[in-house]
């Protein structure tokens, strides 16, 4: 189980030539919690043949198991249904006994979709476009010339702020599909550009508006850089998470699916 899930990973791990300590760390720890849930679920089954008898019970078994050493070795908690759910989906395409290239199609398209998650940032997350709108009106408000998008996803908020307003926008996403999204839907927009990047080599001193909506695990590490580059006057926008120890200026309530919450922090 411990070599499948680690080949589930090559095709990223081809694609990036340069991949950073913290992402192998990542992997690291993905492929001891799997490994494991592998040994409890194995030992429980020798103690108990009876009570675990069964492929789909011992899967999840397995999954409980190797999400809990997720937790143990500190993953972030979206690994929590990755893990939980690795070794049932497996069985379940094995059943269907699905064609090998449609195999390695999913595994290419997550690796394209959750690039950075792999690298221990976050997954890929959208806002609606009420969301969009509110942060439309509030660059308006704040009369902003450059904005800023970290971690644009496909251009949910970048793409509608540039068709509307007659601000520079630049936005970051690390992981390639959303970025293709974004840029081609960027493509015609002469006041916007989408980096292939990673938000956290950006530099926000020329901004006077930056958005996120990332996730409470990196909010922390978000504050210090926010904090240290900055300028006095800027405005920062956190959609849904609030960075910790932080009074923000104002709470912008959204009506749409989540109840959405802008918080937003005058430097």
């Amino acid at each position: 189980m411990a070599v499948i899930y680690l080949a589930a990973d090559i095709p990223g791990l081809l694609l990036c030539q340069n991949l950073r300590e913290d992402g192998l760390a990542t992997l690291l720890k993905a492929l001891a919690a799997q490994t494991m849930g592998l040994t409890v679920t194995i030992t429980l089954a020798w103690m108990s043949p009876a009570l675990f008898h069964g492929a789909w019970r011992l899967a999840l078994i397995q999954g409980a198991a190797a999400a809990l050493w997720s937790t143990v070795l500190r993953q972030r908690y979206w690994w929590i249904p990755i893990h939980l759910l690795f070794l049932p989906m497996a069985i379940a395409m094995l059943t269907l006994q699905l064609s090998s290239w449609l195999y390695l199609s999913i595994v290419l398209l997550l690796a394209l979709v959750f690039w950075g998650t792999v690298k221990g940032d976050v997954p890929l997350f959208l806002s609606s476009s009420a969301v969009a709108d509110a942060v439309a009106s509030i660059v308006e408000q704040e009369n902003a010339h450059a904005f800023a998008d970290l971690g644009a996803g496909v251009g949910s908020v970048a793409v509608p702020l540039a068709q509307r307003r007659a601000v520079r926008v630049d936005a970051w996403e690390r992981a390639p599909l959303p970025w293709l999204i974004a840029a081609s839907r960027c493509r015609k927009l002469p006041n916007a550009y989408v980096n292939r990047a990673s938000l956290w080599g950006c530099n926000l001193a020329g901004y006077d508006v930056v958005f996120a909506f990332l996730s409470p695990a990196v909010m922390a590490e978000l504050g210090e850089k926010v904090g240290a580059e900055m300028r006095s006057g800027s405005l920062f926008i956190s959609s849904s998470f609030p960075i910790p120890g932080w009074n923000p200026e104002s709470i912008v309530q959204i009506d749409d699916r989540r109840s959405t919450k802008l918080f937003c922090y005058r430097l």
